[in-house]
């Protein structure tokens, strides 16, 4: 099989389920946020983390897989082959978190962006996944999608900021916390 199939030259991409619409609809922009999503999730398993996270964000990979194509497939599409996020999926993730934040220090104050480059690019992943988000929230007021994607992703971005911290601190690099006062003179 041709990676290539020339069905999309003008402009049309096919839904799971064969219907084609725009590659600019919402509802591609909010399932190719999250393929971008998983894409920059690889680029911190290439970056070899410690194996507590690496085995994470393995884990995280596969189900955004899951969530994209429960994305790219309308709610009246009827297909077994089809998994769509759940309930379960959430409640793994707020597991994850809660066992992460047992080994961070409770927050005080906003915290800057960085650290290590692991810590760092899960940062950018955080963000990125608060960019889909806002994306699928948007679709979600337009279509059904289900009520569970949404959830997932608010609870995503949640863990990814938990797993940067944890990354650094592990990394022994200290959180920089956010200096709202004036800037400092030289």
């Amino acid at each position: 099989m041709k990676i290539y199939t020339k069905t999309g030259d003008n402009g049309d991409t096919s839904l799971f389920g064969g219907k084609r619409i725009p590659k600019s609809t919402l509802r591609i922009d909010a399932y190719g946020t999250v393929d971008e999503l998983n894409a920059q999730l690889g680029v911190v398993r290439a970056l070899k983390p410690l194996d507590e996270i690496e085995s994470i964000l393995e884990q995280l990979q596969n189900q955004l897989f899951v969530l994209g194509a429960d994305l790219a497939t309308p709610m009246d599409t009827l297909s077994s082959k089809i998994q769509r996020i759940q309930q379960d999926h959430i409640d793994n993730l707020e597991k994850i978190i809660d066992q992460i934040e047992t080994q961070l220090k409770p927050l005080q104050s906003f915290i800057l962006p960085g650290g290590q480059l692991v810590g760092a690019q899960m940062h950018v992943a955080r963000t990125v996944c608060r960019r889909a988000e806002r994306l699928v929230d948007a679709l979600g007021r337009k279509e059904d999608i289900g009520k569970f994607p949404l959830a997932y992703l608010n609870r995503l971005a949640d863990l990814l900021f938990v797993v940067a911290r944890y990354a650094n601190i592990l990394a022994g690099i200290a959180e920089t916390k956010w200096n709202d006062g004036p800037p400092n003179e030289s």
